[in-house]
């Protein structure tokens, strides 16, 4: 049955070519449905492949499927292979199961679209490229994949691009992640000038029988890590990731949670045996740049008004904690918190998708209150993913994060520190999130509000001199197009009527609060026996994973510790927001909810001195380079048109030159002899 990992990426693909062929002359769910069932078919392979690795020894559970070759050139060759190991099936498992659930999500959330059939399209060209990346057996046909999903998270995120800011926030994603695609190549160049392979099994068998000079793996890691800083939304590539909420929240749900995101830290997972070789400060770098990260985006989303913008902001700083599992050594524990991660934000994402949907397109926190009982399954499903995020036991989020803490605090109690202050703030915020969307007073009642809706405000700012930290806001606005016009947000006043959504929208947040619940389950801390995950990604991971060396005691401790900093930072967020006991405003300044004005410095500098930059080194380019290049063949084309003269055809000239060359020999042999 492993032989059948062709399968799963074929699925998505031919649901994507058949939406290409039928195009628009298919109604408008069918479209959807397709999509959906490709994308089922392409989950129930992935659970026969799941099922069959099972079977098979732990050192067995490794197997490269070559379809066809596909660059045969001298020394460099590349297969199209799929490489079927516990890694790549667990990320296909979780990419594929979710996925499923994102695309029936959206059949609901796009109803009445204009442009239904092509968001189901690209839905599929998006999950094809993201299992590319994950199942590629060499490194040029993950960056094919790495590509494919950077192409289409443009698509999706300017989706609806007759907005400007949806359109800008989709060209800011599609340049930034290409500082990123720059590391990659580098890293693709210094890995076959140095082993002669792209071959992942091939680089890891001569990484392992040839001495590779450390300072060469160290370069090779720090240029891998450029490539997932972009890809994983690291400080200072994170920029496009909040904007990214300018397309659908299906699209929000899928880039961010089980999909594109992870795919930068998948990626320095999946060359573990290079890590281990490369210089202790490298990593250690990769660990801090992961938990300032987690820290700095944390700090941003507990002033954001936006419902998406605090997730968006979530999302950086879980990565980080994905990105500081990896510095730390701990594969097993970044590939847990990627999992429970992908439950619980898909399920966030969505849930606020629903309540987004509920109330007639309006996203505005403030603009909330009460809807609890109005939207029952939304806000209670949205509540668990709320519980599992903030690292509640029994709650999935609570073993994965928590497993990474105790890593980071065997690495160093000062990355602990930033840690636990990150997650008391993760704690505060998404319970703020809650209580002003669930809970409270209604607030969509009072017209007297209407005009805040959305940050409508900063709207016209969003496609100025490139400010996308404000694009966001107003991208936000346009995700408002089940809702019709976006821009009518603010005056629907009173006239917006909360409901729940339909049932194609609910189910997928049911099974994914049900996952978010019992998702820690496969990698419990308390005995070796417990431990399933780690045990089954042994065979990709090569036994390469940094052990705890600590104690019981000192883990339960941790744990503890850990849980204390969640019931504060939740404590904090129900005292500030649903008892009103402390001023609200201490939390929420201008400076955290404009993102400590990092973006909008960038943007600054891109729209003034950057751009004069650039526009030199253009015309350095164009005038020196190319003149350099055109000067060359202006020369060549002088002189040749200077020596044709003498090819004219005429007998007496070439007689004429034969002669002076005669007698030029005969000078030059006079004047070498001694005669």
């Amino acid at each position: 049955m492993v032989d059948l990992v062709w399968l799963i990426p074929t699925f998505p693909l031919l649901g994507f070519l058949t939406l290409i062929c039928l195009g628009k002359s298919v109604r408008e769910p069918i479209a959807g449905w397709l999509a959906t069932t490709a994308m089922a078919g392409s989950f129930l392979s992935v659970l026969l492949v799941f099922i069959g690795m099972l079977l098979e020894k732990n050192e067995n559970r490794q197997t490269v499927f070559t379809l066809f070759d596909w660059i045969p050139a001298g020394d460099f060759k590349v297969d199209i292979g799929f490489l079927a190991d516990p890694l790549s099936i667990t990320m296909c498992l979780f990419i594929t199961g979710v996925g499923t659930l994102i695309h029936l999500y959206s059949i609901g959330y796009m109803h009445g679209d204009s442009d239904f059939n092509r968001f189901f399209t690209y839905l599929n060209l998006f999950a094809f490229s993201m299992l590319v990346l994950v199942l590629g057996d060499n490194l040029l046909l993950t960056f094919l994949g790495w590509e494919g999903v950077g192409a289409c998270s443009y698509l999706l995120i300017s989706f609806w691009f007759r907005d400007r800011a949806n359109a800008t926030a989709g060209k800011k994603a599609f340049i930034t992640n290409r500082v990123g695609d720059w590391g990659f190549m580098v890293a693709m160049f210094l890995i076959f000038f140095n082993f002669g392979s792209l071959q992942y099994l091939e680089i890891f068998n001569i990484l392992e029988s040839n001495q590779i000079a450390k300072t060469t793996t160290t370069f090779i890691v720090l240029m891998l890590f450029v490539g997932a800083m972009g890809k994983s939304a690291q400080f200072p590539l994170y920029l496009w990731l909040p904007d990214a909420m300018a397309g659908p929240t299906p699209v929000s749900a899928l880039i961010h949670a089980a999909t594109m995101v992870t795919s930068g830290v998948y990626l320095l997972i999946r060359v573990n045996p290079i890590m281990v070789e490369a210089s202790t400060w490298s990593t250690g770098l990769i660990a801090w740049v992961g938990v300032g990260t987690a820290l700095f985006a944390a700090s941003i989303a507990v002033a954001q008004t936006d419902i998406k913008k605090v997730l968006a902001y979530s999302t950086v700083s879980q990565l980080g904690y994905m990105v500081l599992a990896v510095g730390c050594g701990a594969y097993t524990a970044a590939i847990f918190h990627m999992i429970t991660h992908a439950f619980f934000k898909a399920l966030l994402f969505l849930g606020a998708g629903s309540v987004i949907h509920g109330m007639d397109g309006e996203q505005d926190l403030r603009r909330y209150g009460g809807l609890r009982s109005l939207m029952p399954i939304t806000a209670g499903t949205f509540i668990i993913g709320w519980l599992a995020i903030a690292g509640v036991p029994p709650f999935s989020g609570f073993w994965s994060k928590d497993e990474i803490l105790a890593f980071a605090w065997n690495k160093s109690p000062l990355l602990w520190i930033v840690g636990i202050v990150t997650a008391l703030l993760t704690a505060f915020y998404m319970t703020r999130q809650v209580v002003l969307t669930f809970f409270g007073k209604p607030r969509y009642l009072d017209a007297g509000d209407a005009g805040d809706a959305g940050d409508a405000g900063d709207a016209g700012d969003a496609g100025d001199a490139g400010d996308a930290g404000d694009a966001g806001d107003a991208g936000d606005a346009g995700d408002a197009g089940d809702a019709g016009d976006a821009g009518d947000a603010g005056d629907a006043g009173d006239e917006i009527k909360p409901h729940e959504s339909p049932w194609t929208m609910t189910l997928p947040l049911v099974a994914l609060a049900v996952l978010s619940v019992v998702g820690g389950l496969i990698q419990l801390p308390f005995s070796s026996s417990t431990k399933w995950l780690e045990h089954w990604l042994e065979p990709a991971t090569f036994h390469n994973e940094t052990h705890l060396h600590l104690s019981s005691s000192t883990l339960w401790v941790l744990a503890l510790l850990a849980l204390v900093s969640v019931v504060a930072g939740i404590g904090i967020g129900l005292t500030t927001y649903l008892k009103e006991k402390i001023d609200k405003q201490i939390f929420e300044k201008p400076i955290l909810h404009n993102a400590w004005n990092f973006d909008s410095t960038v943007s600054r500098f891109m729209g003034g001195p950057g751009s004069k930059a650039f526009a030199a080194v253009a015309r350095f380019d164009k005038q020196v380079i190319d003149g350099a290049v055109d000067g060359t063949g202006q020369i060549v084309k002088k002189t040749a048109s200077i020596l044709r003269r003498t090819q004219n055809g005429l007998v007496r000239t070439y007689a004429l030159g034969i002669g002076i060359g005669a007698i030029g020999l005969l000078i030059w042999f006079l004047t070498r002899t001694t005669i």
